[in-house]
């Protein structure tokens, strides 16, 4: 849990002088979280420079819980090469960060050998590196030694292209191969298929809608308790719920009895937990649990996405929304995925269950008070910046403001792991 209390506010940080950073997930063979591509904004642009770099940096390492994240995730953070002679690199711990290493551009064979030496000496620190296919080229064959990760892009390389460059890879160098930008299930079987075992895109995170698929027993009961709660029922009738469904039952008493409650006596019966819990957190509660209860074709990585989200949408609406708004926006956005993870459409799956009216308005219409929060969230995950500046100026957050609670939600999706 993170050490920030939940009440302290990211407008408390510095002025809004650093860049806003953006996320994307890379996945393993069984499609859970393996690390995040941390990027600024500015990288395709010509302000992408060492000092943008060194900001990035800057705001990972100062905000609460980095290290949670870091000591749990591999990160991989894009540089210039201007970057990699920069001190800013002795800061950190270099055993999770992965440095993304962009080709030169019009380089001649005499500055590709010339910058070799800084590139050793950085892998020499004990930092991974990671480039793209380029580094296949005879022109970089000195770099590919060197190479722990080698990325392939889906968008600009032909299947035929992809096959060749595994191949080479396979037999030239033991760099791990990740597939980035895989958008489709057909992109993913193809490269999983080549022995690819690390995977960046969004295709898991698109529902698979199944015809006559049925809400599966643990989460119909995870439903009827979201709704008993939400309609404040006798904490007899949601014990009866809990009595019905040993799985949902073994899983709250094992929550309360964990270590992070620090209850002096262990909790055995259902009443009692109900009890200490009270309503509003045992709502909380249910709608995590709903992301741990998907049928078996969903990735675990949409799981943990549903849960920064609605983190990330709590710490965002804390600055500008009263409480229940702030309970609601966590809400939006653990359920903003909920069709993925059930495989039924949004509007189906949202129909089973008592929600306000603010949060549905936000999921199914785009409308409302939390509707730009939701924006805003899913502008975190892409490389949309024009979504995320208009989102971010019409709420009249900082750059600092989102990524102090972008950072905070993916520490404490890791604590929550836990």
């Amino acid at each position: 849990m993170s050490n920030t209390p939940e009440t302290e506010s990211a407008s408390q940080a510095s002025p809004d002088d650093v860049t806003a950073i953006a996320r994307q997930a890379i996945l393993d063979s069984d499609r859970a979280v393996f690390g995040y591509e941390l990027f600024d904004r500015s990288r395709a642009s010509a302000t992408h420079t060492a000092a943008s770099d060194a900001a990035l940096l800057f705001n990972v390492l100062s905000n609460a819980d980095s290290e949670v994240l870091i000591d749990r995730k591999t990160i991989f953070i894009n540089c210039t090469h201007q970057t990699l002679a920069g001190g800013h690199l002795e800061l950190i711990q270099p055993d999770r960060v992965v440095l993304e290493i962009p080709p030169l551009s019009d380089a001649t064979a005499e500055d590709i050998e010339a910058h070799l030496q800084t590139l050793t000496a950085i892998a020499g620190r004990g930092f991974r590196l990671a480039f793209d296919d380029t580094v296949l080229s005879g022109p970089y064959a000195s770099w590919l030694p060197l190479a722990s990760f080698i990325k392939l892009d889906l968008a600009k390389l032909t299947p035929d292209a992809i096959r060749a460059s595994v191949h080479q890879a396979k037999n030239n160098s033991a760099a791990r191969l990740i597939a980035e930008k895989v958008e489709t299930a057909a992109q993913y079987e193809l490269v999983a298929g080549l022995g690819i075992k690390l995977f960046q895109g969004y295709w898991f995170a698109k529902p698979v809608l199944v015809t006559g698929q049925t809400v599966r027993p643990t989460q119909a009961a995870i439903i009827q308790l979201i709704n008993l709660v939400r309609k404040q029922a006798s904490t007899g009738e949601i014990e009866e719920v809990l009595k019905r469904d040993p799985t949902l039952s073994f899983n709250l008493l094992r929550f309360i009895n964990s270590s992070g409650f620090g209850l002096s006596c262990e909790i055995t019966s259902f009443r009692h937990a109900v009890m200490i819990l009270g309503l509003k957190k045992l709502f909380r509660w249910a709608a995590l649990l709903m992301t741990t209860s998907r049928n078996g074709n969903v990735p675990p990585a949409v799981g943990s996405m549903a849960v920064v989200r609605g983190r990330l949408m709590e710490l965002l609406a804390a600055e500008l929304l009263p409480p229940e708004e702030c309970d609601n926006a966590f809400v939006v956005g653990v359920f903003s995925l909920l069709d993925t993870l059930l495989g039924i459409p949004l509007n189906k799956a949202l129909e089973a269950i008592s929600l306000p009216e603010t949060v549905v308005n936000a999921l199914l219409h785009q409308t409302g008070v939390l509707a730009p929060f939701l924006e805003l969230t899913k502008a975190c995950e892409s490389a949309d910046d024009e979504a995320f500046a208009r989102t971010a100026e019409s709420l009249q957050l900082s750059n600092q403001q989102v990524n102090w609670a972008h950072l905070q939600a993916l520490a404490w999706a890791e604590t929550l792991a836990d």
